[in-house]
């Protein structure tokens, strides 16, 4: 596999009421908020310099997953990634293209957990 993770760049919850969800944590946690989409996405400062994400999302925003966390890892790209997974057992479900943002591979692990790889965007020439 030609893919080399970056960074631990995010970990998301799947949150049926997100609201709720985020009350508690800024309460709790009291993180600096680095960007929040309504109801669907809240996304939190954490580690050091806001080195990494910690997030809240509704289930439409964390298919394919259902429950529980998520961990984000940034890769410079996806080359490999798909038979790899599928030698150690797991299965890629879907890239999910973000536009100028970046893409999202999310794939199971033999246990069925779901983990995803970030891939940043092209910068514009």
């Amino acid at each position: 596999m030609n893919t080399q993770v970056k960074k631990l760049q995010n970990v998301y919850l799947v949150a049926r009421d997100v609201a709720a969800q985020s009350a508690f944590y800024d309460a709790v946690l009291g993180l600096p908020l680095k960007f929040r989409d309504g109801e669907r996405w809240v996304q939190y400062q954490a580690g050091e310099a806001g080195s990494t994400g910690f997030s809240i999302a509704c289930l439409d925003e964390a298919k394919p997953a259902e429950s529980g966390a998520v961990l984000v890892f940034e890769v410079e790209n996806f080359d490999g990634v798909e038979a790899s997974v599928a030698a150690a057992g797991g299965e890629v479900t879907g890239i999910r293209d973000m536009g100028s943002h970046g893409a999202v591979l999310s794939m199971r692990d033999p246990d069925g957990n779901i983990v995803q790889m970030f891939r940043r965007a092209p910068k514009a020439a």
